[in-house]
C-alpha cells in the first residue's frame, strides 16, 4: 500500500502485505488523524492483523493494533462509527465490533443462527443492518438488526433472496429507500416462491406491495392480496452510470421507479416499469419494457432510457412523477446508452450520454442541456404538502412527515434552497413503534417472548451489589424512531438493582476460544460469571501445573488472566467463584503442545509368526501426554490409534509387512516406516565395523540403507548362500553396528530340518570368513571398512518350538532397547562410560547363564539381552577388541570414561 501528497507524483510505501481492497481513510469525527490509514496487513508467517497508521509515518515503532490478536483474511470493514473484524474460533467465525473506536466487543447473534456468512449491508441509520447466511441457508440470507452500539442483533427478515452478479459475487435484494429513514423493500423466499415486501419501521412489520388498479391501457387489473401483489427485482446496477432495476432520490422522497412484475411471485418474464409516487402505498405501470430511469433537477424531472441491450435514438422525460412522458430525440443514428452522466450542483442542468453506435464503433459522447425546458424559476405557488403514510397511517418512525414537493406538471426549476421536510411532529408510542429486544421473539400473538435458549434473569456480569442494571422487558425501541409517551414506559427497559446472589454461571474459556497452546506460549483466560453479586466474589484460578491467582472482584479479570506453561502435558484448569452466599467452579483442561520435529520407528528386523513383539516410535523433543500415535500394522489399511509410544503386535502370516506409525503433536504430523520378515525360523548374527566406518556415518536412514545393500553385497562374495535369504540391518547411532538375519527359503516343502541344517552351514561359512577378516568394502577410495562377528553372539537358531520360545523373544526386544538406547545416546551425545551403563549386575542371572554353559552344548547359548546385563563379559569384550586394535586410545584406564565410540 503506497500513498501520495503530491498528485502521484512521488509514492511512499505505508505497509507491505496488505490485503487488497481492505484499507480505509480515516472517518472524520471519530478518528483523531486525519490522514491515518486502517489496513489489513500479513505477517511474515502467514497470519492476519489489524493495523492503523499515519501514512507518511508508518514506520513498526509507529503502528498501533487496535485489535490484540489475528482476524481472518478480507474482513476488516471499517464504516461510519462502527470497525468489523472477524476471528476464527473453533472452526466458527466470531465477530467483533468497535463502536466509535471503543474497545472491540464480540458481536452477539442470537444463539443458534451459526453464520456461515456475514455482510454489513450498511450503517448509516445509527445501527447495523447485516445479512447472515446460516448453517442450513444455500441462496438465503436472514436479515439481522443491532442495536446503536453495533452488538446485539435481533431478526428483521428471514430468507431473504440472493442473486448472483456478473463478476460471480452474491446480492442481497434488499434495498433502502433514499430520503425516508426506516423505509426498505426486500425480496423474500417462502414456500418456493419469491415476494416482495416492504417495511416503514426498519423491518418491525412487513407487508406485500398493492399492485396497480390498472394497465398502461386503463384496462382493470384484478390482483387481490395476499395471493397476488406488485413485486420488483431489486438489484443495483453493477454499472455506476445506469440505474439498475430500482431507483430512489433523496432529494425526491417517496418517489421509487423499478423493473416488476403483477402476479403471486417474482418473475423475470413479462416484466415492466413501475413507479410510486406517495412512498411505496401505490403504484402505477409506466412501460412495458425495462428503462433506465434518472432524476432530474433534484427529482423534478424524470428521464427514461432504453436498456443498453437495443440501441435507441429517443428519451423520455417527465414532469408530473411519471403520469405523462414526452419523447425527444437525442440522436440521429440510434446509439447503445452504456451510461449516463448527471452533473452535479444546482445551477448545472447538463446531462452526458454515453455510448456507441455499433458493436465496432468508437464511443461517442452526447450532452444534453435541459435548462431551456424550464421557463423560471419555482415559487411558492408552485409547491404542495405531501405527507408521508403507511397505507392511511401518518406516523410512521414515531412521527407525522410532511414534505413539500413540486406541483406535477409546474414547468419550474427548483431554487438552490430548496428544502424536502416542511415538517416532523412526533407521535404518541404504539407497539408498532417496538421490536423484540436481543434474546425474544415475535409470537402468533405480537407479543415478544423469550427463545428457548435465553435465560432472562441473567444479569450483567458487571453488576455488583449497590448497582442498579437495566432489565429488558423483551422489547426495544426502532432505532431513530422519535416517538414520545404512550407505552414508552410500558416497553422500555427499568433501571433496577442489582440483586445479592450466589455465584452460578461461571465459565472459564481461553481468549482464542481454543483448547491447545504452544508451549512457552502466553495463553490468555477469561472467566464470566452470569449471575452472582460480582463485586463481593473471589475468584481463583488454578492453572493445573502447580501455580495459582486468586482476585478479590471480578472486574479484575476482564482484561483476561495471561499464564506461561513451561512443560507440556494436559493440564486441569479450576475456576473457582465465591462468595457469602455459595460458590459455582468449573474446569478446563488444556493441552499445551511442543512440534513434533523427529520421529524414529525401532522394530526387529525379522520376528517369528505369531509370536508378540514390541514396536516402539521415539519422539524428539520428549513430550509429555500431548501426542497421538497411529500405526499401520500387517497391512491393515485402518490404523490402531495409541496415546503410548509402543504398541505390542503379532504377525500370522508369513511375509514381508510394512509397519507404518505417524506421530501427532501441535500443528505437526511426522511419519516413520519400517519393513519387518516375518519367518517361522531364523538365524542371526550381530556385525561391527572397523573404526573408520564411523567417521563417515551421519546417521541417516538413507545412508543405512546404502551400506547394508553393500555389506551385503560383500557377504554374498564369501558365501553361495542365495541372495533373497540374506537380510542385513544397520543400526542407528554410533559406533556403527548391523545384523546379519539368515532367512530360510520360501519353499519350505523339503522339510523344516533341511532348512534349519542350510542356515547351520550358512552360518558357520560366513562366520569363518568374518573371523578372517575376508569380508571387506570400499566406502570411498583409499577408505577400505572390515566387517567383523561381535564374538558375543553367535545366537542361537529361533523357531516357534516352546523351548526356544523365551530366548527368541529376549534377543528381538534386546534389539529394540540397543536400538533406542543408541539412538539416544547419540542425539544428545552424551559421554556415558560403558562400565557405568552395566554396573548393575544381577548375580542370580550371572549364575543362571553360566550354569547353562556346558551342559552338552560346546557354544555357550548367550543372547544379546543376556550379554547386556553382564558386567563381566563386556569387559571381555572390551579386552578382545584391544587386541585386535579397536579401542587403543581407551586403555588407559577400565572406567573408559570418554570412549563412547567403543
Amino acid at each position: 500500500l503506497y500513498s501520495s501528497v503530491d498528485f502521484g507524483r512521488k509514492w511512499q510505501l505505508i505497509h507491505e502485505r496488505v490485503t487488497p481492497n481492505r484499507f480505509y481513510w480515516s472517518v472524520a469525527g471519530l478518528d483523531k488523524e486525519p490522514d491515518l490509514v486502517h489496513m489489513e496487513a500479513h505477517t511474515p508467517d502467514g497470519n492476519v492483523q489489524y493495523v492503523t497508521c499515519r501514512v507518511q509515518m508508518c514506520t513498526e515503532a509507529n503502528r498501533n493494533y487496535p485489535f490484540h490478536g489475528f482476524v481472518d483474511i478480507s474482513s476488516l470493514v471499517v464504516q461510519d462509527d462502527y470497525i468489523f473484524i472477524q476471528v476464527p474460533t473453533s472452526g466458527r467465525a466470531t465477530y467483533y465490533v468497535s463502536y466509535k473506536r471503543d474497545a472491540f466487543i464480540q458481536i452477539k447473534l442470537p444463539k443458534y443462527s451459526l453464520p456461515k456468512d456475514l455482510h454489513i449491508v450498511s450503517t448509516d441509520e445509527k445501527q447495523v443492518f447485516a445479512a447472515v447466511q446460516e448453517w442450513n441457508q444455500n441462496d438465503t440470507y436472514n436479515l439481522y438488526l443491532s442495536d446503536t452500539r453495533g452488538i446485539y442483533f435481533t431478526l428483521a427478515m428471514e430468507n431473504v433472496k440472493t442473486t448472483r452478479g456478473i463478476g460471480g459475487n452474491q446480492m442481497l435484494d434488499l434495498y433502502e429507500v433514499a430520503g425516508i429513514k426506516g423505509m426498505l423493500i426486500a425480496n423474500k423466499r417462502q414456500d418456493n416462491q419469491v415476494k416482495t415486501y416492504i417495511t416503514y419501521n426498519k423491518g418491525r412489520d412487513w407487508r406485500l406491495l398493492q399492485a396497480p388498479a390498472a394497465d398502461l391501457d386503463g384496462n382493470d387489473i384484478h390482483c387481490i392480496l395476499p395471493f397476488c401483489s406488485l413485486h420488483l427485482q431489486l438489484q443495483m446496477s453493477e454499472n455506476p452510470y445506469l440505474s439498475g432495476t430500482i431507483t430512489t432520490k433523496s432529494s425526491a422522497p417517496g418517489i421509487i421507479v423499478a423493473t416488476g412484475n403483477i402476479g403471486a411471485e417474482l418473475s423475470y418474464n413479462n416484466v415492466g416499469m413501475f413507479i410510486s409516487s406517495d412512498a411505496g402505498n401505490s403504484w402505477r405501470p409506466i412501460f412495458e419494457e425495462e428503462h433506465n430511469v434518472w432524476f432530474l433537477d433534484k427529482g423534478g424531472a424524470l428521464v427514461a432510457v432504453k436498456q443498453p441491450s437495443v440501441p435507441t435514438r429517443h428519451l423520455w422525460v417527465s414532469f408530473d412523477e411519471g403520469r405523462q412522458w414526452t419523447q425527444h430525440s437525442f440522436s440521429s443514428v440510434p446509439l447503445f446508452v452504456d451510461g449516463v452522466l448527471v452533473e452535479a450542483g444546482a445551477e448545472n442542468q447538463i446531462m452526458t450520454f454515453f455510448g456507441h453506435f455499433s458493436h465496432r464503433s468508437e464511443w461517442q459522447l452526447i450532452k444534453i442541456d435541459y435548462k431551456s425546458i424550464f421557463s423560471r424559476k419555482c415559487t411558492e405557488e408552485d409547491y404542495q404538502t405531501w405527507h408521508l403514510h403507511n397505507q392511511g397511517e401518518p406516523c410512521v418512525m414515531g412521527q407525522k412527515q410532511i414534505y413539500m414537493k413540486r406541483r406535477p406538471g409546474n414547468y419550474c426549476m427548483l431554487g438552490r434552497d430548496y428544502s424536502r421536510i416542511l415538517s416532523a411532529e412526533s407521535c404518541i408510542c404504539r407497539a408498532h413503534d417496538f421490536e423484540c429486544d436481543y434474546g425474544y421473539e415475535r409470537r402468533g400473538d405480537g407479543n415478544c417472548r423469550p427463545a428457548f435458549w435465553f435465560n432472562p434473569s441473567t444479569v450483567s456480569r458487571s453488576c455488583s451489589q449497590g448497582q442498579n442494571y437495566l432489565n429488558s422487558t423483551g422489547y426495544r425501541k426502532v432505532v431513530l424512531n422519535n416517538c414520545t409517551k404512550g407505552v414508552k414506559e410500558m416497553y422500555t427497559a427499568r433501571k433496577q438493582q442489582c440483586p445479592n446472589r450466589p455465584p452460578k454461571g461461571l465459565l472459564l474459556t481461553t481468549k482464542d476460544g481454543k483448547l491447545t497452546a504452544n508451549l512457552g506460549s502466553n495463553v490468555t483466560f477469561l472467566v464470566h460469571l452470569d449471575e452472582g453479586d460480582s463485586l463481593r466474589t473471589n475468584i481463583q484460578l488454578d492453572f493445573g501445573d502447580g501455580t495459582a491467582v486468586s482476585y478479590s472482584n471480578l472486574s479484575w479479570t476482564e482484561e483476561g488472566i495471561k499464564h506461561v506453561y513451561k512443560s507440556a502435558g494436559i493440564f486441569r484448569v479450576t475456576a473457582l467463584a465465591e462468595n457469602t452466599l455459595g460458590y459455582d467452579s468449573t474446569t478446563l483442561f488444556l493441552h499445551v503442545t511442543c512440534p513434533v520435529e523427529h520421529v524414529q520407528l525401532l522394530a526387529p528386523f525379522v520376528v517369528i509368526r505369531n509370536k508378540e513383539v514390541n514396536i516402539t516410535a521415539v519422539v524428539l523433543p520428549s513430550h509429555s501426554r500431548t501426542v497421538t500415535y497411529f500405526w499401520w500394522l500387517g497391512n491393515n489399511t485402518e490404523p490402531v490409534i495409541t496415546l503410548d509410544g509402543s504398541i505390542s503386535y503379532t504377525f500370522h502370516s508369513e511375509g514381508m509387512h510394512t509397519v507404518t506409525v505417524q506421530v501427532a503433536a501441535a500443528n505437526s504430523i511426522l511419519q516413520d516406516t519400517k519393513t519387518i520378515a516375518v519367518k517361522e525360523f531364523f538365524k542371526s548374527l550381530l556385525l561391527s565395523f572397523s573404526p573408520n566406518l564411523d567417521e563417515f556415518n551421519p546417521d541417516i536412514p538413507e545412508w543405512r540403507q546404502d551400506v547394508g545393500r553393500v555389506i551385503k553385497k560383500a557377504l554374498l562374495q564369501v558365501s553361495d548362500f542365495p541372495e533373497e535369504q540374506l537380510l542385513v540391518a544397520v543400526f542407528p547411532g554410533v559406533p556403527t553396528a548391523a545384523e546379519l538375519f539368515l532367512l530360510p527359503h520360501k519353499n519350505q516343502s523339503e522339510g523344516k530340518k533341511k532348512s534349519e541344517e542350510e542356515l547351520e552351514r550358512a552360518s558357520d561359512i560366513i562366520v569363518s570368513a568374518l573371523n578372517q577378516n575376508l569380508v571387506e568394502f570400499e566406502l570411498k577410495p583409499g577408505v577400505r571398512v572390515i566387517v567383523y562377528n561381535t564374538q558375543l553372539t553367535l545366537a542361537p537358531l529361533v523357531d516357534s518350538s516352546p523351548r526356544h520360545s523365551s530366548s527368541a523373544m529376549l534377543m528381538l526386544l534386546s534389539v529394540v532397547f540397543l536400538g533406542l538406547a543408541v539412538f539416544l545416546i547419540y542425539k544428545f551425545k552424551r559421554k556415558i562410560p560403558w562400565i557405568n551403563i552395566y554396573a548393575e549386575v544381577n548375580q542370580e542371572k550371572e549364575q543362571e547363564m553360566i550354569g547353562s554353559v556346558g551342559q552338552g552344548d560346546s557354544t555357550p547359548k548367550i543372547t544379546l539381552s543376556e550379554f547386556s546385563t553382564s558386567k563381566e563379559l563386556m569387559e571381555k569384550e572390551l579386552d578382545a577388541r584391544v587386541k585386535r586394535g579397536v579401542g587403543n586410545a581407551c586403555e588407559s584406564t577400565r572406567e573408559i570414561p570418554n570412549c563412547t565410540s567403543v
